[in-house]
């Protein structure tokens, strides 16, 4: 009796043990972005190395009537990089230096490269990238997939550097894009966020590491046109440019600070700076940005702080590959019950005035935690087939700090599509990258060929291979 109440208690802890393995082995693998707020339950992920493994990985997915998304830092917040019980690619680890020539100021680099990886093969050289976010912490894949811009004024988005890529197409085939070979994908691609395929790896024009002194100094709204176009935009030596508006409920989208970076006469001095720089103690603007998570005084003494810090800096000298790196570490946020969020708005120069009022009139009336806005310079692009920039045009990038649960997520959305109304009714548009807040209406009108873009995706994807929420979302 006992030798068989040892075996059955031996049968059931192996059972158990089985069960408790293939439980963890199937345990469910939810995805999130950057912004938390898109929790998805997928497949799989898979961590590309080689081009061979990810041609294997696509085959697969064709063979098996599977769905794959395509994924970098995730900084996108609106699940533009998983969907619903599908295979994430992740492309971090793809990230070897192809092939650099310095003379012709060329790179090639797989996509999973950050702009960090390239800003350390090039400096050397004394050469620079043209046009990238405001950080280096994200992959050239991530950035080409929604066409990012920076603080550059002169180079406009990051179309305008691209001269060529490699594309694993919905087919499982490989093929060369460029503005010369199968040219009607270049603009598709490039802020297509992952729909046409794969990136496998992307040619970029360079340009010169160049010394800059800053120039700073607080301004009104009112004043700000006048001054971008007389002063920034006609004086050549200027080749950067950012601004920041005040969110301090005194002085609201009223006051301001420019920062400009001139070229130097002399640039030969630019070896006593071209070391790049590391990001400094993060510490002391956290807890001065968490002050104004939690109060309006502390955004007015942050807006305080902040104007005369950036102002501070006048007359310092930086490289274009160092007031290219921007700083991340200050905005890392980890709370169970908030998120923060991007917005970016893009307006006409010339209504950048009006527009404000207008905002403004919406902010005091809205209960919104909004924490900093930045101001930059975006050139007309008629390029990319979702291009953002309708024109030459202001962009407006908003931090905004929101809770996670149905009804702060549900009337978040009812202040930012008021916003969108504004930058609309202004000529306006919003970049995608962001939560899907805005309305069908609104993508619609923001983005007149969104439909045009949607069809070339059925049309070169008719299996919808390659599929996100973003898609899900808007291409109805």
């Amino acid at each position: 009796m006992l030798k068989k109440t040892m075996m059955l208690i031996t049968i059931l802890y192996g059972i158990g043990l089985a069960t408790s393995l293939w439980l963890y082995n199937h345990k469910p693998i939810i995805m999130e972005d950057v912004g938390q707020l898109l929790p998805t339950r997928i497949k799989e992920v898979h961590s590309a190395t080689t081009e061979a493994e990810i041609q294997s990985w696509v085959q697969e997915a064709i063979e098996n009537g599977e769905k794959i998304s395509v994924a970098g830092m995730q900084h996108s917040q609106g699940g533009q990089t998983y969907y619903p019980n599908g295979t994430v690619i992740d492309m971090k680890k793809y990230n070897k230096i192809l092939d650099y020539n310095p003379e012709e100021k060329r790179i090639t680099v797989q996509s999973g490269a950050t702009w960090e990886d390239i800003q350390r093969k090039i400096n050397p050289d004394h050469l620079a990238i043209r046009v990238m976010q405001s950080q280096n912490i994200f992959t050239v894949g991530g950035s080409i997939s929604v066409n990012a811009h920076g603080r550059d004024i002169r180079f406009g988005s990051l179309i305008d550097t691209v001269e060529s890529f490699r594309l694993l197409t919905p087919k499982g085939e490989i093929i060369n894009v460029s503005r010369t070979e199968n040219s009607n994908l270049f603009p598709l691609v490039i802020g297509g966020y992952g729909l046409f395929g794969i990136i496998l790896d992307v040619t970029l024009h360079l340009t010169e590491d160049e010394l800059y002194q800053i120039r700073s100094k607080s301004i009104d709204y009112q004043d700000y046109p006048e001054y971008f176009i007389q002063e920034v935009q006609q004086n050549e030596d200027i080749r950067m440019h950012i601004a920041r508006l005040s969110v301090a409920p005194e002085t609201l989208l009223r006051d301001m600070y420019v920062t400009d970076y001139e070229l130097v006469e002399n640039q030969d001095d630019i070896t006593n700076y071209d070391k790049l720089k590391r990001e400094t103690i993060a510490a002391p603007s956290k807890f001065m940005l968490g002050l104004a998570r939690h109060s309006d005084w502390g955004k007015d003494l942050l807006w305080k702080v902040q104007d005369k810090f950036y102002t501070g800096q006048d007359g310092n000298y930086i490289t274009r590959n160092n007031a290219m790196r921007g700083a991340s570490k200050f905005m890392e946020y980890d709370n169970a019950r908030k998120t923060e969020i991007l917005q970016e708005y893009f307006v006409p120069v010339d209504k950048f005035t009006s527009y404000l009022d207008d905002l403004r009139v919406v902010l005091e009336k809205e209960d919104l935690n909004l924490l900093n806005i930045t101001v930059r310079y975006v050139n007309e692009d008629e390029e990319a087939v979702l291009s953002y920039a309708k024109e030459d045009m202001f962009a407006l990038v908003l931090l905004i700090n929101q809770g996670r649960d149905k009804k702060e997520i549900e009337q978040t959305e009812k202040v930012i599509q008021k916003m969108i109304d504004v930058t609309l009714k202004h000529n306006g548009s919003y970049y995608l990258p962001y939560y899907s807040y805005p309305t069908q209406a609104q993508m619609d009108e923001a983005y007149p060929r969104n439909k045009e873009f949607f069809e070339q995706k059925k049309q070169f994807d008719p299996n919808e291979l390659f599929m996100n929420l973003f898609y899900k979302e808007y291409s109805q």
